[in-house]
Protein backbone atom coordinates (compact mmCIF):
# COMPACT_ATOMS: atom_id res chain seq x y z
CA UNK A 1 0.00 0.00 0.00
CA UNK A 2 0.97 3.59 -0.45
CA UNK A 3 1.63 4.17 3.39
CA UNK A 4 3.95 1.08 3.74
CA UNK A 5 5.66 1.50 1.14
CA UNK A 6 6.23 5.10 1.82
CA UNK A 7 7.62 4.29 5.09
CA UNK A 8 9.58 1.90 4.08
CA UNK A 9 11.73 4.00 1.62
CA UNK A 10 12.19 7.23 4.69
CA UNK A 11 15.99 6.78 4.04
CA UNK A 12 15.56 7.54 0.76
CA UNK A 13 15.48 11.39 0.35
CA UNK A 14 14.24 13.60 -2.97
CA UNK A 15 16.23 16.86 -3.26
CA UNK A 16 14.28 18.87 -5.55
CA UNK A 17 13.15 17.59 -9.18
CA UNK A 18 15.41 14.89 -8.46
CA UNK A 19 13.89 11.54 -9.17
CA UNK A 20 15.14 8.35 -7.80
CA UNK A 21 15.14 5.04 -10.12
CA UNK A 22 12.54 2.49 -10.05
CA UNK A 23 12.38 -0.55 -8.30
CA UNK A 24 10.47 -3.74 -8.96
CA UNK A 25 10.51 -4.28 -12.32
CA UNK A 26 9.13 -6.82 -13.89
CA UNK A 27 10.82 -10.24 -15.37
CA UNK A 28 11.15 -9.57 -19.08
CA UNK A 29 9.47 -12.54 -20.24
CA UNK A 30 6.58 -11.93 -18.16
CA UNK A 31 6.51 -7.74 -19.35
CA UNK A 32 6.27 -8.87 -23.06
CA UNK A 33 3.48 -11.16 -22.37
CA UNK A 34 1.70 -7.96 -20.83
CA UNK A 35 2.44 -5.65 -23.12
CA UNK A 36 0.68 -8.01 -25.75
CA UNK A 37 -2.04 -9.17 -24.08
CA UNK A 38 -3.03 -5.44 -23.56
CA UNK A 39 -2.17 -4.34 -26.56
CA UNK A 40 -4.74 -6.86 -27.95
CA UNK A 41 -7.48 -5.42 -25.50
CA UNK A 42 -6.35 -1.83 -26.35
CA UNK A 43 -6.63 -2.56 -30.03
CA UNK A 44 -9.89 -4.13 -30.01
CA UNK A 45 -11.36 -1.09 -27.34
CA UNK A 46 -10.30 1.36 -30.29
CA UNK A 47 -11.42 -0.42 -33.26
CA UNK A 48 -14.51 -1.92 -31.80
CA UNK A 49 -16.02 1.53 -30.53
CA UNK A 50 -14.51 3.11 -33.82
CA UNK A 51 -16.80 0.39 -35.96
CA UNK A 52 -20.02 1.41 -33.85
CA UNK A 53 -19.20 4.99 -34.29
CA UNK A 54 -18.61 5.12 -37.91
CA UNK A 55 -21.87 2.80 -38.19
CA UNK A 56 -24.19 5.02 -36.84
CA UNK A 57 -22.61 7.83 -38.31
CA UNK A 58 -23.04 6.81 -41.57
CA UNK A 59 -25.92 5.07 -42.12
CA UNK A 60 -28.80 7.35 -41.75
CA UNK A 61 -31.34 4.58 -40.84
CA UNK A 62 -29.32 4.16 -37.58
CA UNK A 63 -30.14 7.86 -36.42
CA UNK A 64 -32.61 7.52 -33.85
CA UNK A 65 -32.22 8.70 -30.11
CA UNK A 66 -30.59 5.47 -28.58
CA UNK A 67 -28.07 4.97 -30.98
CA UNK A 68 -26.89 8.36 -30.80
CA UNK A 69 -26.62 7.45 -26.55
CA UNK A 70 -24.30 4.91 -27.83
CA UNK A 71 -22.47 6.45 -30.80
CA UNK A 72 -21.46 9.21 -27.18
CA UNK A 73 -20.86 6.15 -24.88
CA UNK A 74 -18.66 4.56 -27.94
CA UNK A 75 -16.76 7.82 -28.64
CA UNK A 76 -15.62 7.63 -24.43
CA UNK A 77 -14.55 4.08 -24.77
CA UNK A 78 -12.42 4.87 -27.64
CA UNK A 79 -10.93 8.20 -26.35
CA UNK A 80 -10.18 5.92 -23.33
CA UNK A 81 -8.55 3.20 -25.85
CA UNK A 82 -6.68 5.81 -27.57
CA UNK A 83 -5.23 8.29 -24.81
CA UNK A 84 -5.90 6.46 -21.49
CA UNK A 85 -4.99 2.81 -22.23
CA UNK A 86 -1.95 3.05 -23.52
CA UNK A 87 0.29 5.05 -20.74
CA UNK A 88 -1.72 2.78 -17.88
CA UNK A 89 0.24 -0.30 -20.13
CA UNK A 90 3.44 1.07 -19.36
CA UNK A 91 2.58 2.00 -15.60
CA UNK A 92 1.07 -1.63 -15.05
CA UNK A 93 3.63 -3.63 -16.94
CA UNK A 94 7.20 -1.57 -16.33
CA UNK A 95 5.63 -0.99 -12.48
CA UNK A 96 7.11 2.59 -13.40
CA UNK A 97 5.64 5.90 -13.92
CA UNK A 98 7.63 7.55 -16.39
CA UNK A 99 6.01 10.49 -17.68
CA UNK A 100 6.33 13.10 -15.06
CA UNK A 101 4.33 14.28 -12.23
CA UNK A 102 2.18 17.10 -14.20
CA UNK A 103 1.53 13.82 -16.48
CA UNK A 104 0.07 11.84 -13.86
CA UNK A 105 -2.08 14.30 -12.82
CA UNK A 106 -3.56 15.01 -16.51
CA UNK A 107 -3.66 11.53 -16.95
CA UNK A 108 -5.82 10.97 -13.81
CA UNK A 109 -8.06 13.16 -14.31
CA UNK A 110 -9.11 12.08 -17.95
CA UNK A 111 -8.70 8.71 -16.57
CA UNK A 112 -11.67 9.54 -13.91
CA UNK A 113 -13.53 11.56 -16.23
CA UNK A 114 -13.92 8.85 -19.40
CA UNK A 115 -14.60 6.19 -17.00
CA UNK A 116 -16.85 8.44 -15.22
CA UNK A 117 -18.70 9.56 -18.74
CA UNK A 118 -18.86 5.98 -19.69
CA UNK A 119 -20.96 4.62 -16.61
CA UNK A 120 -23.15 7.86 -16.72
CA UNK A 121 -23.75 6.73 -20.48
CA UNK A 122 -24.75 3.23 -19.61
CA UNK A 123 -27.18 4.37 -16.52
CA UNK A 124 -28.57 7.33 -19.62
CA UNK A 125 -29.33 3.93 -22.21
CA UNK A 126 -30.61 2.23 -19.27
CA UNK A 127 -33.31 5.04 -19.09
CA UNK A 128 -33.56 5.24 -22.41
CA UNK A 129 -34.79 1.90 -22.93
CA UNK A 130 -36.64 1.77 -20.03
CA UNK A 131 -39.25 4.64 -21.49
CA UNK A 132 -39.06 2.72 -24.70
CA UNK A 133 -40.20 -0.59 -22.84
CA UNK A 134 -42.69 0.64 -20.23
CA UNK A 135 -44.20 3.87 -22.12
CA UNK A 136 -44.06 2.86 -25.45
CA UNK A 137 -47.11 5.34 -26.60
CA UNK A 138 -44.89 8.82 -24.85
CA UNK A 139 -41.62 7.40 -25.86
CA UNK A 140 -41.13 9.46 -29.06
CA UNK A 141 -42.69 12.70 -27.63
CA UNK A 142 -40.78 12.55 -24.42
CA UNK A 143 -37.32 11.23 -25.70
CA UNK A 144 -36.71 13.59 -28.54
CA UNK A 145 -33.33 14.59 -30.44
CA UNK A 146 -32.74 18.00 -28.00
CA UNK A 147 -33.37 15.88 -24.89
CA UNK A 148 -30.95 13.38 -26.11
CA UNK A 149 -28.59 16.11 -26.66
CA UNK A 150 -28.95 17.52 -23.52
CA UNK A 151 -28.29 13.98 -21.78
CA UNK A 152 -25.11 14.00 -23.90
CA UNK A 153 -23.67 16.81 -22.63
CA UNK A 154 -25.05 16.02 -19.02
CA UNK A 155 -23.14 12.40 -19.48
CA UNK A 156 -19.79 14.58 -20.69
CA UNK A 157 -19.59 17.57 -18.25
CA UNK A 158 -20.69 16.45 -15.16
CA UNK A 159 -17.74 13.61 -14.85
CA UNK A 160 -15.28 16.16 -16.46
CA UNK A 161 -16.31 18.98 -13.78
CA UNK A 162 -15.97 16.64 -11.13
CA UNK A 163 -12.57 15.21 -12.10
CA UNK A 164 -11.33 18.26 -12.40
CA UNK A 165 -12.47 19.33 -9.08
CA UNK A 166 -11.08 16.60 -7.14
CA UNK A 167 -7.78 15.78 -9.08
CA UNK A 168 -6.51 19.24 -10.21
CA UNK A 169 -7.17 20.41 -6.22
CA UNK A 170 -5.33 17.18 -5.13
CA UNK A 171 -8.11 16.77 -2.75
CA UNK A 172 -8.43 13.55 -4.06
CA UNK A 173 -5.32 12.91 -2.05
CA UNK A 174 -5.22 15.06 1.31
CA UNK A 175 -3.99 13.70 4.11
CA UNK A 176 -2.33 10.17 2.15
CA UNK A 177 1.07 9.94 3.96
CA UNK A 178 3.42 9.58 1.39
CA UNK A 179 1.42 10.09 -1.74
CA UNK A 180 3.67 13.04 -2.74
CA UNK A 181 6.53 11.51 -2.27
CA UNK A 182 5.70 8.73 -4.83
CA UNK A 183 5.02 10.58 -7.23
CA UNK A 184 7.63 13.10 -6.88
CA UNK A 185 10.29 10.92 -5.97
CA UNK A 186 9.54 7.56 -6.56
CA UNK A 187 8.39 7.71 -10.43
CA UNK A 188 5.20 6.21 -9.23
CA UNK A 189 1.57 7.35 -10.14
CA UNK A 190 -0.16 5.38 -7.66
CA UNK A 191 -4.78 5.07 -7.92
CA UNK A 192 -5.60 6.18 -4.35
CA UNK A 193 -8.29 8.18 -2.80
CA UNK A 194 -8.65 9.38 0.77
CA UNK A 195 -11.63 8.14 2.90
CA UNK A 196 -14.26 10.86 2.21
CA UNK A 197 -13.64 10.68 -1.49
CA UNK A 198 -13.26 7.23 -1.42
CA UNK A 199 -16.83 7.27 0.21
CA UNK A 200 -18.21 9.89 -2.64
CA UNK A 201 -16.66 8.26 -5.26
CA UNK A 202 -18.69 4.82 -4.63
CA UNK A 203 -21.51 6.40 -4.00
CA UNK A 204 -21.74 9.22 -6.95
CA UNK A 205 -20.41 6.64 -9.51
CA UNK A 206 -21.08 3.44 -8.74
CA UNK A 207 -23.97 2.85 -6.79
CA UNK A 208 -26.05 5.47 -7.74
CA UNK A 209 -25.80 4.65 -11.53
CA UNK A 210 -25.62 0.72 -10.50
CA UNK A 211 -28.57 0.76 -8.75
CA UNK A 212 -30.49 2.72 -11.37
CA UNK A 213 -29.88 0.34 -14.14
CA UNK A 214 -30.66 -2.73 -11.84
CA UNK A 215 -33.76 -1.04 -10.76
CA UNK A 216 -34.74 -0.41 -14.59
CA UNK A 217 -33.46 -3.41 -15.82
CA UNK A 218 -35.46 -5.49 -13.66
CA UNK A 219 -38.31 -3.46 -14.16
CA UNK A 220 -38.36 -3.83 -17.98
CA UNK A 221 -37.72 -7.52 -17.51
CA UNK A 222 -41.16 -7.59 -15.06
CA UNK A 223 -42.47 -5.45 -17.77
CA UNK A 224 -41.87 -7.91 -21.01
CA UNK A 225 -43.19 -11.26 -18.28
CA UNK A 226 -46.45 -9.08 -18.27
CA UNK A 227 -47.04 -8.53 -22.01
CA UNK A 228 -46.24 -12.55 -22.33
CA UNK A 229 -48.88 -13.20 -19.99
CA UNK A 230 -51.52 -10.85 -22.10
CA UNK A 231 -50.72 -12.84 -25.44
CA UNK A 232 -51.39 -15.51 -23.79
CA UNK A 233 -54.87 -14.48 -23.09
CA UNK A 234 -55.16 -12.54 -26.53
CA UNK A 235 -52.98 -13.99 -29.32
CA UNK A 236 -52.69 -17.60 -31.07
CA UNK A 237 -50.02 -20.05 -29.83
CA UNK A 238 -47.39 -19.07 -32.38
CA UNK A 239 -47.99 -16.05 -31.13
CA UNK A 240 -46.91 -16.81 -27.83
CA UNK A 241 -44.14 -18.96 -28.68
CA UNK A 242 -42.25 -16.24 -30.32
CA UNK A 243 -43.11 -14.01 -27.47
CA UNK A 244 -41.65 -16.01 -25.22
CA UNK A 245 -38.21 -16.26 -27.43
CA UNK A 246 -38.22 -13.17 -27.62
CA UNK A 247 -38.36 -12.53 -23.49
CA UNK A 248 -35.93 -15.27 -23.32
CA UNK A 249 -33.71 -13.18 -25.46
CA UNK A 250 -34.58 -9.81 -23.48
CA UNK A 251 -33.45 -11.29 -20.20
CA UNK A 252 -30.50 -13.08 -21.51
CA UNK A 253 -28.94 -9.37 -22.94
CA UNK A 254 -30.21 -7.76 -19.57
CA UNK A 255 -28.37 -10.61 -17.83
CA UNK A 256 -24.84 -10.30 -19.67
CA UNK A 257 -25.22 -6.23 -19.53
CA UNK A 258 -25.42 -6.38 -15.96
CA UNK A 259 -22.97 -9.09 -15.20
CA UNK A 260 -20.32 -7.95 -17.27
CA UNK A 261 -20.56 -3.78 -15.85
CA UNK A 262 -20.63 -5.75 -12.25
CA UNK A 263 -17.82 -7.73 -12.54
CA UNK A 264 -15.56 -5.20 -14.32
CA UNK A 265 -16.72 -2.24 -11.83
CA UNK A 266 -17.44 -3.46 -9.21
CA UNK A 267 -14.10 -5.06 -7.37
CA UNK A 268 -12.14 -2.03 -8.37
CA UNK A 269 -14.91 0.44 -6.60
CA UNK A 270 -14.94 -1.60 -3.57
CA UNK A 271 -11.50 -1.67 -3.12
CA UNK A 272 -11.44 2.42 -3.64
CA UNK A 273 -14.22 2.10 -0.99
CA UNK A 274 -11.92 -0.21 1.43
CA UNK A 275 -8.22 0.84 1.29
CA UNK A 276 -8.40 4.34 2.91
CA UNK A 277 -10.04 2.29 6.25
CA UNK A 278 -7.61 0.15 6.14
CA UNK A 279 -4.58 2.23 6.03
CA UNK A 280 -4.14 2.20 2.39
CA UNK A 281 -2.69 -1.83 2.92
CA UNK A 282 -3.90 -2.56 -0.51
CA UNK A 283 -0.99 -3.64 -2.39
CA UNK A 284 -0.63 -1.78 -5.55
CA UNK A 285 -0.46 -4.69 -8.03
CA UNK A 286 -4.55 -5.42 -6.91
CA UNK A 287 -5.11 -1.89 -7.70
CA UNK A 288 -3.92 -2.54 -10.98
CA UNK A 289 -5.53 -5.62 -11.80
CA UNK A 290 -9.04 -3.96 -10.61
CA UNK A 291 -7.99 -0.97 -13.13
CA UNK A 292 -7.77 -3.12 -16.14
CA UNK A 293 -11.22 -5.18 -15.12
CA UNK A 294 -12.95 -1.12 -15.61
CA UNK A 295 -11.11 -0.90 -18.85
CA UNK A 296 -12.44 -3.91 -20.06
CA UNK A 297 -16.14 -2.57 -19.71
CA UNK A 298 -15.24 -0.37 -22.16
CA UNK A 299 -13.98 -3.27 -24.43
CA UNK A 300 -16.89 -5.21 -23.96
CA UNK A 301 -19.01 -2.38 -24.77
CA UNK A 302 -19.38 -2.46 -28.91
CA UNK A 303 -20.17 -5.78 -28.37
CA UNK A 304 -22.39 -5.85 -25.70
CA UNK A 305 -23.96 -2.74 -27.32
CA UNK A 306 -23.33 -3.36 -30.84
CA UNK A 307 -22.65 -7.11 -32.00
CA UNK A 308 -25.99 -8.34 -30.11
CA UNK A 309 -28.23 -6.53 -32.91
CA UNK A 310 -28.01 -7.65 -36.52
CA UNK A 311 -27.83 -3.84 -37.72
CA UNK A 312 -24.55 -3.84 -36.58
CA UNK A 313 -23.46 -6.80 -38.21
CA UNK A 314 -24.42 -6.22 -41.47
CA UNK A 315 -22.95 -2.32 -41.22
CA UNK A 316 -19.47 -3.74 -40.32
CA UNK A 317 -20.23 -5.86 -43.07
CA UNK A 318 -20.06 -2.68 -45.17
CA UNK A 319 -17.22 -1.41 -43.93
CA UNK A 320 -15.14 -4.21 -44.03
CA UNK A 321 -16.40 -4.85 -47.22
CA UNK A 322 -15.02 -0.94 -48.34
CA UNK A 323 -18.81 -0.36 -49.62
CA UNK A 324 -19.20 2.73 -47.52
CA UNK A 325 -18.08 4.90 -50.47
CA UNK A 326 -21.09 3.41 -52.87
CA UNK A 327 -23.20 6.41 -53.46
CA UNK A 328 -26.38 4.86 -51.57
CA UNK A 329 -24.87 3.09 -48.87
CA UNK A 330 -25.79 5.68 -46.79
CA UNK A 331 -29.49 4.85 -46.98
CA UNK A 332 -29.52 1.53 -46.73
CA UNK A 333 -31.76 0.01 -44.36
CA UNK A 334 -29.52 -1.93 -41.88
CA UNK A 335 -32.63 -3.80 -39.97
Amino acid sequence: GITIFAQSRTSDVCYGNTTLPCSGKRHMGLRLGLYMLITCSITITIVGNLGLIISIAHFKKLHSPTNFLILSLATADMFLGLFIMPYSMVRTVENCWYFGSSFCKIHYCCDLTLSVVSIFHLCTIAIDRFSAVCDPLHYHTKVTMPVIRRSIFFCWLAPALFSIGVVASNSHASGVEGYEILVNCFSLCPITFNKLWSIVIFLTCFFAPGSVMAGIYVKIFLVSQKHVKLLKHNKHGSSIAISKKEDRKAAKKLGILMGVFLSCWFPLFITFLVDPFSNFSTPEIVFEVFNWFSYINSTCNPILYGFLYPWFRKAMKYIISCQLCDRNACINNMF
